[in-house]
């Protein structure tokens, strides 16, 4: 939805709309930039256009439009300093992390100055008897799982790409293991927020790392999920979690696509507790055997991954296993050293990247709805005919532990009638999981394209309440203008 929501399809993402500032209630003037580069310094700061252009877009389908400055702060001061400056002269805030996001959220609608937080990358408080990390916006998760090899913990929320932790929380972020240990929500303890006017705001109180609490209004959840519209997130305190003792993945092919997500459904109403389970399509499996040179069975396929104990383990496997047998399922094929799981779970990353190589030189675009997981097997069987009936190129992949899953659309934007079909298909997918209680983004966020979504969603006053919220934290509104409400 996010491509189409913008009114007109771009011909390539690559390229940047003219830079025009007339449009625009401010001026970026030299004396501004230089008083810019005194705050950050002048390694820090930059006006050239391929800088430029490489931070006005991310990973989505929308077109590039840059900032009119990006800046490298170096620690949280400077990022208040900074901040406040832009709120005196009303100049438009884009946190930026590693431009991973999927919805636009990082595109300077209006100009304004990019806070490249890539610089700020340390990790600040490790403790082992807590099961906390602080960590700075420039940490992605495997610097910081490769930090935790030889504590004996990790930090599970997993997306995919190597994003900035701190950007996974202004996403609310989720992956492969939220189905065991949850989304980016439920592993945030406390955050540092640089509010607007260059305030900064500790959501929790200041180094607080409590496991619960019930004072006052949950002021961190309501950042997470906020895409850098109420403030930019410069510190952020995560859970974690005691590396299994036992861990194994496996392989399952199905007859059909019923019968995998039915399998689904039942080992999670059967209570057992796995870490991943994780379906694709076989238009996504044949695309995964081609670009990873792999020889799955070109057929509706889950990919599983078990936790615990030993015995744990065992026990959880045989249950799972009876279950697919039952739908039909093929004998595992299993994963149980670390490169095995490795290179398993690298490919279903790579699914993205797959999907793309099926039709080269085309574009990608990746649905995320996402339905209580009893109408699972109704939405992705029905979102199966109508690609077939459509005559569209859209591998599906998806979390389906938590009913999360993903049409990439594969599509070529010099051919009108293709676009049209798909914006038709996505419109559809996305109403017809509000159509079953679900939502029209499990983890990527509403950036630029889903607004109307969302207000279809959550209803008026839901959006009013939204509004009012911004307007109390950014009443200039200069936070990433343009996204969400």
């Amino acid at each position: 939805m996010a491509l189409f929501m913008l009114g007109k399809v771009q011909r390539a993402a690559s390229l940047c709309r003219p830079h025009i500032r007339s449009c625009r209630a401010y001026r970026i003037t030299p004396q501004l930039v230089d008083d810019l580069r005194t705050l950050v310094g002048d390694c820090n700061i930059s006006t050239a256009n391929a800088v430029r252009e490489q931070h006005g877009r991310d990973e989505s389908m929308h077109s590039c439009q840059p900032p009119d400055v990006v800046i490298w702060p170096q620690n949280v001061e400077q990022v208040s300093k900074v901040a406040s400056l832009c709120y005196t002269h009303n100049i438009p805030i884009i946190p930026f992390g590693t431009g991973t996001g999927l919805e636009g959220g990082v595109s300077a609608l209006k100009g304004g100055v990019c806070f490249d937080l890539t610089r700020m990358d340390k990790i600040l408080n490790l403790n082992t008897d807590d099961f906390y990390v602080t960590v700075e916006p420039g940490v992605t998760r495997k610097t910081l799982n490769a930090y935790l090899r030889d504590s004996g913990l990790w930090f599970p929320v997993d997306p995919g790409a190597d994003a900035s932790l701190c950007g996974m929380v202004a996403t609310s972020a989720s992956g492969t293991n939220a189905v065991r240990y949850g989304t980016m929500r439920d592993n945030v303890i406390n955050l540092e927020v640089v509010l607007p006017d260059g305030r900064v705001l500790c959501t929790a109180g200041k180094d607080r790392s409590f496991r619960k609490t019930s004072a006052g209004y949950n002021l961190t959840s309501l950042f997470v999920g906020s895409e850098g519209t109420l403030g930019i997130i410069t510190k952020a305190t995560l859970r974690l979690y005691g590396v299994p003792e036992a861990t194994v993945a496996a392989v399952c092919a199905f007859p059909s696509v019923q019968a995998a997500v039915d399998s689904t459904v039942q080992i999670l109403q059967c209570g057992i507790p796995i870490a991943r389970i994780e379906f694709l399509d076989d238009v996504m499996i044949n695309a995964c055997n081609k670009y990873n040179d792999l020889g799955y069975p070109v057929l509706p396929t889950l990919f599983l991954e078990f936790h615990g104990s030993e015995n744990g383990v065992n026990e959880q496997v045989q249950q799972a296993a009876e279950i697919t047998q039952l739908n039909g399922g093929s004998d595992f094929t299993w994963a149980t050293d670390q490169e095995q799981r490795n290179k398993l779970w690298t490919a279903r990353h790579n699914a993205w990247y797959a999907a793309l190589a099926l039709r080269p030189g085309c574009r990608g675009y990746s649905t995320d709805v996402c339905v209580p997981i009893s109408k699972l097997p109704q939405i992705i069987v029905e979102t199966k005919e109508d690609l077939i009936t459509s005559r569209l190129t859209g591998p599906i992949a998806g979390h389906v532990g938590d009913g999360n899953f993903h049409c990439i659309m594969v599509l070529d934007l010099n051919d009108k009638e293709e676009v049209r079909k798909v914006k038709e298909f996505t419109d559809r997918l996305a109403r017809r999981a509000l159509a079953m209680n679900g939502t029209c983004t499990g983890e990527h966020g509403i950036g630029i394209g889903k607004r109307k979504l969302l207000q279809e969603e959550i209803g008026e006053v839901g959006i009013e309440a939204m509004k009012q919220i911004k307007t109390i934290f950014d009443p200039k509104n200069i936070m990433n203008p343009g996204k969400v409400v």
